[in-house]
Order: C-alpha cells, then structure tokens, then sequence
C-alpha cells in the first residue's frame, strides 16, 4: 500500500466516523446497552432518514432483548425509522440481506419502500444465490420461496424451478407452491416430473391438490404413470384430469 492509500484509506474511516449516524450505531445495535440509551440511539437514528442510519438500525434485527413487549417496540421503532428514510433503505437492506439469518424484517422494509413489481424483482434477486445442494441453514431460502408463492409474475417460475429438484424437502414444498401460483399451464411438465419421481407424499399431495384446483389435464403418455404416484385418496379420470376423494382440493 502507497502513502496515498494510506491517506486515502484514513480518510474514508475518519469520513465514516464523522457520519451523524456514527454517534448513535453503536448503542442501537448492542443488546448489552442499557434499554433507555438503545432506545434513545433508535430515536435519533430514525430521524438521520441516512443509508448510515439505516444500516444500524438494521442491526436491531439481529437480538432480541427482554421483557418481549420492549423487544418489539424497539423493533417497530426501527422499522419506521428504516421505511422513512425510502429508497435510501434499498442498498442497506441490501447487504444486511446477504448475511441474515431471516428475512422478515427486510421483506417487511422492501414491502414498503419498493412498488409489488419491484418487491417481487428483488425477492429473485435474492435467491440467485442459492443453490439446490445439502446446505445445514436454510431459512432465508425458504422465506424467500414462500414470499414469491403469494405473487404472479411472469418470471417466478423459471426462478423457482431449479428448487423443484432442491435436496431440501421444504424447498421443493414452497417451489411448488410457488410454481403453482403461476396458474401457467406450461409448469405442467416440471410438476408432473417431479410428481412422478418425488418420495415426499407432501409434495406429491401438493402437487395433486394445485392440478385439481387449476383443472389441468395429464397427457396420455404420462397418465398411468401419475396415477401410481399419486397419493391414495387422488386419482386421474378418463380425460386426464386429476380428482379427488373426500374433500375439495386446498388451494394453493
């Protein structure tokens, strides 16, 4: 390193430093703090309306604290601090994101400060970095497929259908529930391949009930080979449609 990425580099930590929300970050994200300097941080911070506010409000996220009722006051705070400061928010959540152990708090945040379209845009952004191997914490993974199975959008299904073949059986689960929600008929296909080869009777029960509710016909090729994988109380009529025996299918 140079003398002048020394200096360069000093700058940018003393910039930093100086930054309004520097002198609040700390005690709003420690949950060693004392409750009334935590909640006076938060307060302040709120007001900054700053991407540096923002991204140590966020910290309050990451602990909760007792009594409980204190806990999620502190957290609303922080939330309405977070969706006031808009799109300044967006970066912020952004890379709190790509290390969180859950989405809640950030889908709540992007809910409100991005329109439906952009919301949906960014939940698939989020997943790309997800894969479909042996992973021991997958949570977010989860959220996020869960959250793309309340949307329609012209490209959930081919960023959801690479989890139809997850190790993960809840994976799989919430990208068929995502998958069905489509009502694209041209999941058909990927959903009766994975009907046919899939061991969970979740899954399959899953699949059966959204082929039933959408009322879409199994081609003749595939028939007999759905009807020994469908769970016992589903069947395939003589047009290829499936149904069901004691109840209405649940919708998806």
């Amino acid at each position: 390193m140079g003398l002048f990425d020394l200096f360069k580099g000093k700058g940018k930590d003393e910039k930093k430093k100086s930054s309004p929300a520097a002198k609040w970050a700390e005690a709003a994200g420690s949950k060693r703090a004392q409750p009334l300097d935590r909640q006076e941080a938060i307060a302040e911070l709120c007001k900054l309306k700053s991407a540096d506010a923002v991204q140590a409000l966020l910290r309050r996220f990451t602990f909760t604290t007792d009594p409980s009722i204190t806990d999620q006051e502190e957290k609303d705070l922080a939330f309405e601090g977070i969706v006031a400061a808009g799109r300044e928010a967006i970066e912020p959540v952004r890379s709190f994101v790509a290390k969180a152990e859950s989405l809640a708090w950030p889908m709540r945040i992007m809910r409100e400060v991005l329109s439906t379209e952009e919301f949906v845009d960014e939940l698939m952004v989020w997943l790309k970095p997800w894969d479909t191997e042996y992973a021991k914490f997958i949570d977010p993974k989860l959220q996020i497929l869960t959250a793309l199975s309340e949307h329609e959008h012209p490209a959930i299904i081919e960023a959801v259908k690479p989890f139809l073949e997850d190790v993960n059986e809840s994976a799989r689960f919430h990208a068929v529930m995502a998958t069905l929600a489509q009502k694209n008929q041209e999941s058909l296909g990927p959903l009766l391949n994975l009907l046919i080869d899939e061991e969970s009777v979740r899954v399959r029960s899953k699949i059966a009930d959204g082929l039933v509710a959408l009322g879409w016909a199994v081609g003749d090729e595939q028939r007999d080979a759905v009807r020994k994988a469908l769970p016992a109380q589903y069947g395939v009529d003589g047009s290829g449609h499936l149904t069901k025996r004691g109840g209405a299918a649940a919708m998806f």
